[in-house]
């Protein structure tokens, strides 16, 4: 009997355990639904968060003492230990042992200790002697967040930081969005977007936010505005969103001139696009790769634009839809999105890409350069004018690939990112065209010197003769090098550039303004002075800032049918006015005035040798890549020789304190004589002084009576 009674006593013990356990699970479930349904998605730190976490994460160290249930008669072992580890003990040596080896070590996070733990609990690997297997390799932490189990604590603080930055804050690896404070919201051309920590480091955030890239962002919308009043509504497509401050500042001033489709393939860049138009009183379009869902998201009752938020992969919604606008962004090169981008793009429409990845295209990693882009580059004094025109020969070559042409409108490398816009020319002729524009450019590398090579596949006996320096006559061995393949046509469309900088006047973008104007200048090949003079195709002009710049045409826009593509004439005619706006070309490439200047000599000011380079007879003007380049068509040697004559001498007189600078009025061979004297006096003056101490060892023709 006392059998039966006992075994009717564990089986009790039994089902009261898997009763408790079901509650547990039951508990478990409902709170789990609870939090899911719950509008923050974030657990309570408050409450027991996480909700399973391992015996080693814990809030207090009393929390990790109650583990061990310390007694003071007792001996009782580590809960954190293994016993070949650490044998039992009494209370006080214990709490020692906790205390020094488990808590002083542990990770904090929002008020939890992750303290490091020694169990077996983490898989190591077989060593010959498995008694020291777990005192070497068993020593570890638990995530809180993940579960996971990394060894160095420095890696731990790293492993929680990242969580953090991602915004995965709730335990399995369920990814939700941060806190409502974490996020920081910013305003950028009256537009707001709020980012996670470590917004501008894209390596530890999904959504990346570059403040530097201001400029950027004005020019492709300056761009894209101009686009706008040539066809109305355009479809533009930014295919790297991130926090969507691009697509926004589209659809917020273009308004109904616009469809915005924004792109992501990361889903937290996607929740967080559509929290920004929810900031901005948009309203959200959302679509995947199987369905479309109209989803409005925000009160939108202000505003009633509409901006479809897609998360696909870039080069998928490119091949799968058209667009009149295409915007590529991506981290480093764009070159593996090109042949999408230019698969399904309309007629007259616009490919702008920005690459990021300046460490190849301005020479420093020259190896990535000819993997990425096909091309053969060196470090030179245009380098920054050479990387535009590497960047625009691989577009050039993927728009040929599809049948397509591509005129330059504007492209510009600056210090942290190149930007090339083109316009696409549908058909066999003009990709015939544009691929012949792609030649290789001869560079000396003595003077730099360069010059495309010319056209044609005859190989020439001696390719030394196309450059304009006699180098390779007067230097031993091989003095220049042959770089590309590189586009060899037109860096800049005036028109374009021109209304450009109309729609940057009208809606206040201050910032592109100036470089602008600079560019409008550089196309033209003209200095400041005479910024203000306008073509006579101007019909309606409007002159802003000291410039003439054209304004849209209302008739054009009465043939507009509202909803609808312009008729194929209309279009012709504005492939027409494009074909017109297009000036004389502008000089390829620039000299850098301090890399020619001649030692021992100062320079005229920059401003000054532009005139005088202009009252030579030579087309002349400033360029942005370099602020102090010259763009000129006047050949090297000409170049140095006007640098040369109207540049002055340096020179230390005997009892001068510093340089003394002659005036320009002075002649050459006044100058040289001028010298000639100040080194027969101080002649003269060495010689009193050693015959005055030397007098015997002197000739007595120089000696004093």
């Amino acid at each position: 009997d006392g059998v039966v009674a006992s075994g009717k006593v564990k089986s009790n013990n039994l089902d009261v355990k898997v009763t408790e356990l079901e509650l547990k699970t039951e508990e478990k479930g409902m709170e789990e639904e609870s939090t899911r349904e719950s509008d923050s998605n974030i657990l309570d730190v408050s409450s027991d968060y996480p909700r399973e976490k391992h015996i080693s994460i814990q809030r207090h160290l009393a929390d990790l003492e109650k583990l061990a249930d310390l007694k003071e008669d007792e001996k009782k072992p580590c809960p954190l230990c293994p016993e070949e580890k650490f044998k039992a003990c009494y209370s006080h040596k214990l709490h020692r042992h906790l205390q020094n080896l488990h808590w002083k070590v542990s990770v904090e996070f929002e008020g939890y200790r992750m303290c490091i733990c020694h169990l077996p609990c983490r898989p190591v690997k077989p060593n010959l002697i498995g008694d020291q297997t777990y005192s070497k390799m068993g020593a570890h932490y638990h995530c809180i967040i993940c579960s996971a189990t990394i060894t160095r604590r420095t890696d731990m603080i790293g492993h929680i930081n990242r969580h953090v930055n991602k915004g995965e804050t709730e335990s399995r690896f369920i990814t939700v969005p941060a806190p409502r404070s974490s996020y920081e919201v910013l305003k950028e051309s009256a537009t707001d977007v709020q980012v996670l920590p470590n917004y501008s480091t894209p390596h530890k955030t999904d959504s990346y936010f570059n403040p530097k890239m201001k400029l950027n962002r004005q020019l492709i919308f300056c761009a894209l505005a101009v686009l706008a009043e040539e066809r109305k509504p355009i479809e533009c497509l930014d295919a790297f969103g991130a926090t969507g401050i691009m697509g926004l500042q589209w659809a917020k001033h273009l308004r109904s001139s616009v469809k915005v489709t924004i792109n992501d393939c990361n889903e937290n860049s996607v929740t967080m696009i559509q929290e920004n138009c929810h900031l901005n009183k948009m309203k959200v379009k959302l679509s995947t790769k199987e369905e479309d869902n109209d989803e409005a998201l925000g009160d939108g009752e202000e505003n009633t634009d509409t901006i479809e938020v897609t998360k696909m992969d870039a080069n998928v919604i490119m091949h799968l839809r058209s667009f009149d606008f295409i915007h590529l962004d991506p981290f480093g090169t764009s070159v593996n999105y090109l042949d999408s981008a230019f698969r399904n793009v309309r007629n007259l429409g616009i490919v702008s890409l920005t690459s990021t990845d300046i460490s190849s295209l301005y020479a420093k990693a020259q190896h990535v350069a000819l993997r990425h882009y096909g091309c053969n580059i060196v470090r030179t004094e245009y380098y920054k004018e050479l990387a535009a025109r590497i960047v625009i020969a691989a577009v050039t070559r993927a728009a040929a690939r599809c049948n397509k042409g591509i005129e330059v409108l504007l492209a510009v490398a600056l210090e942290h990112f190149v930007l090339v816009v083109v316009r696409v020319l549908r058909g066999p002729s003009p990709a015939d065209d544009s691929a012949k524009k792609i030649r290789y450019l001869i560079h000396c590398q003595w003077c730099e010197e360069r010059i495309f090579q010319k056209e044609g596949n005859m190989v020439e006996e001696n390719p030394y003769q196309q450059l304009p320096c006699d180098c390779h006559g007067s230097m031993p061995g091989k003095t220049a090098v042959v770089l590309g393949p590189l586009w060899s046509g037109a860096l800049f469309n005036t028109g374009f550039i021109r209304r450009m900088l109309f729609e940057a006047v009208q809606y206040g973008l201050d910032e592109a303004q100036p470089l602008l104007k600079t560019l409008v200048c550089e196309a033209e090949c003209t200095t400041l002075k005479h910024f203000s003079t306008h073509s006579p195709y101007d019909e309606n002009k409007q002159e802003e800032c000291g410039v003439y710049i054209k304004t849209p045409n209302a008739s054009a826009e009465s043939c507009l049918v509202h909803g609808k593509r312009k008729s194929d004439e209309v279009i012709r005619n504005a492939a027409k006015r494009q074909k017109s706006e297009s000036s004389a070309e502008h000089p390829a490439f620039y000299y850098n005035i301090h890399r020619h200047s001649i030692k021992g000599m100062n320079m005229p000011k920059l401003n000054k040798f532009l005139n005088y380079l202009s009252e030579a007879g030579y087309r002349v003007s400033r360029t942005h890549f370099d602020p102090m380049g010259v763009r000129t068509n006047a050949p090297l040697a000409q170049f140095k020789t006007i640098l040369m004559k109207y540049s002055t001498p340096t020179y230390t007189a005997g009892q001068a304190e510093g340089p003394v600078h002659l005036t320009e009025g002075v002649q050459v061979g006044e100058q040289v004589q001028a010298v000639a004297d100040v080194k027969a006096e101080d002649a003269k003056f060495l010689e009193d002084v050693t015959a005055t101490i030397f007098p015997n060892d002197y000739p007595t023709h120089c000696s004093a009576d």
